[in-house]
């Protein structure tokens, strides 16, 4: 690996480079990015992962978890960084996590936790965490309940977390239908809105037709 990748890699796990851009080629492969133009593509074939497509004009506004086997079983809405406070983009690892927490630079004036079932993915403090979906964030990732939990249970210590702002759900359309995404009374407007417009991208490989079936038995539906 050569120095520029080795800085860019040190400042992503360090809170991300927001000049850095994020391109998805697949269901698991992406492009990095650099600041002076260069790109790395990165290959998570085989691993757990998290995908974060922000809440942002050119993204889908949600999340998505691909288990080692290339499957994408779950995904909820999100909400991420308000302007001025916008969520770094990159590829990240699950640093910390705490199922019971409250923001020490934004605590909530009632005293109760604001940060519960937090997935911690910088230094600077983002986190995929339970919160409103409704309300932009201060950078980090807003998830409805369900599926914070869920998260939070299936993730671990150094799970891989990809930021982009780029759409996502193309990719991975297929599998959510096959695990039992359908739109709803529940699915957000802005959702609905990209989705009359979307074309989704078929996979180069068939996918095992048992695989689906499988992933569906824990598939979280709370909010798609």
């Amino acid at each position: 690996m050569g120095l520029f990748w080795l800085f860019v890699s040190w400042s992503i796990l360090q809170g991300g480079d927001p000049v850095s851009r994020l391109f998805p080629l697949s269901k698991t492969k992406f492009a990095l990015q650099g600041k002076n133009g260069k790109e790395k593509v990165v290959d998570l074939s085989g691993k757990d992962f998290i995908v974060i497509s922000l809440r942002e004009k050119g993204a889908d506004g949600a999340a998505y978890a691909v288990d080692r086997d290339g499957v994408v079983w779950w995904a909820a809405p999100i909400s991420s960084g308000a302007k001025g406070h916008e969520t770094p983009s990159g590829i990240f690892k699950v640093i910390r996590k705490e199922r019971y927490y409250m923001s020490k630079a934004h605590p909530d004036p009632s005293g109760k936790n604001n940060m519960d079932f937090s997935l911690f993915f910088t230094n600077q403090g983002h986190a995929l965490h339970m919160g409103n979906t409704n309300a932009m964030s201060h950078g980090c990732i807003h998830v409805g309940e369900k599926g914070a939990a869920t998260m939070f249970k299936w993730a671990k210590h150094g799970t891989t977390v990809v930021v982009t702002r780029e759409h996502y759900l193309p990719y991975v359309y297929e599998d959510l239908y096959k695990v039992g995404y359908r739109v709803n009374k529940n699915t957000p407007a802005h959702i609905k809105a990209y989705l009359r417009e979307m074309k989704p991208i078929k996979p180069p490989e068939a996918s095992n037709p048992e695989m689906g079936s499988k992933k569906g038995n824990r598939a979280s539906h709370d909010v798609f």
